[in-house]
């Protein structure tokens, strides 16, 4: 029989075990989703704001560039913030990890904020489908209200 100690230990090693990622392919996105890992490449780079001094080390220089990225299903736009620039060159393949769906003017914007990660890492073999670009679809917001059965309002 275990001890409680044992126990203890074995249940910290499980817990300290990392799952294995799943990567999705850039079709498979959704509005107001997250944690996806995908590896996509960089098909273009356009810096959209760039603001604050680079001379005072207190105040930190802000910078958003609007990335088109995909993969053999598709393509989809990427806000890289600060840092994340640098990595998201054309003709770069990333791998994004915990990257989340955000919504800009009714229409997808990938996003990797602090929880997640980019790493650059060798180029993929595979061709970019270009003519899915699931930016340009518009989604709308509905609020659905649920009737209750056995209400009717014609009575």
């Amino acid at each position: 029989m275990a001890t409680v100690q044992q126990q203890q230990q074995e249940q910290q090693i499980k817990s300290t075990e990392k799952r294995k990622p799943v990567f999705v392919k850039v079709d498979h996105l959704k509005p107001g989703t997250k944690g996806h890992t995908l590896i996509a490449k960089v098909l273009s780079s356009n810096m959209v704001l760039q603001k604050g001094r680079a001379a005072s080390q207190h105040l930190r220089q802000t910078r958003i560039a609007e990335c088109l990225i995909g993969d053999e299903t598709g393509t989809v736009l990427f806000t890289a913030r600060n840092d994340q620039v640098e990595l998201m060159k054309p003709g770069n393949t990333v791998i994004l990890r915990n990257a989340k769906i955000d919504m800009f003017k009714g229409s997808m914007r990938l996003a990797v904020d602090k929880w997640g990660r980019i790493e650059v890492t060798e180029p993929a073999n595979f061709i970019v489908k270009e003519d899915n670009n699931l930016s340009l679809v518009e989604y709308e917001l509905v609020n659905v209200v649920e009737v209750e059965a056995g209400m009717n309002t014609n009575d």
